[in-house]
């Protein structure tokens, strides 16, 4: 909070303020790391700050939990590895609801932290456990980030490691999980030829 003032939108914005830079000290500490603009920088943060941009995008005037889960929807990510759990399906849906659970579970206690009230708090959980995918609203807004996040900028390198029968397969769950509005803004994005052609088909 900011000491000395009694403004309340000033509070309010100075403890969203703080929950961010909480998050994003959180992620920093991602041990893989990318070259961006000539420095290494934490995987999990640089996806972080994807998501932000995406959102102020796709839904500018998101509420303040959308974007908090949006920020910390992969906090400390690293930390629970696919590799813990059996290889197929089953071990993969086990891996992400780990996830998602640990995940709100570590935004709870920072948000607590700062200051934020149990409502909000668990709202956020909700959001990030995805609860009610298609039937709530922010839910969905939540997904169509993720989805747009992962065609913009990780399907390049995806496809680089999985053959093209895996990928329109890949490519078709995702869409899956989209709203129609998250579908219209995929098919603007700048993906170059060879990637475009492989989510037309994907989708077609």
């Amino acid at each position: 909070m900011l000491a000395g003032t009694s403004d309340p939108a000033a509070r309010d914005e100075s403890r969203f303020k703080e929950a961010i830079r909480r998050f994003d000290e959180a992620n920093a500490g991602d041990p893989n790391v990318e070259l961006v603009e000539d420095c290494f920088q934490s995987k999990e943060l640089i996806y972080a700050r994807h998501m932000t941009g995406r959102l102020d995008q796709f839904e500018p005037t998101a509420p303040e939990p959308l974007r908090l889960a949006v920020r910390c929807q992969h906090i400390q990510r690293w930390m629970i590895p696919r590799t813990r759990f059996a290889k197929g399906r089953d071990g993969y849906r086990e891996w992400r609801t780990t996830l998602a659970s640990f995940h709100a579970e570590t935004a709870a206690g920072i948000l607590r932290d700062v200051g934020y009230a149990d409502d909000t708090v668990e709202r956020v959980q909700g959001l990030l456990r995805k609860e009610r995918l298609k039937a709530d609203p922010e839910v969905q807004t939540l997904e169509d980030v993720i989805c747009l996040v992962f065609l913009e900028h990780y399907l390049s390198d995806f496809a680089t490691q999985h053959n093209e029968a895996k990928l329109i397969n890949i490519l078709r769950k995702t869409w899956r999980k989209m709203s129609e509005r998250g579908r219209a803004v995929a098919l603007t994005l700048d993906l170059g030829p060879n990637l475009r052609s492989l989510v037309e088909r994907a989708v077609g």
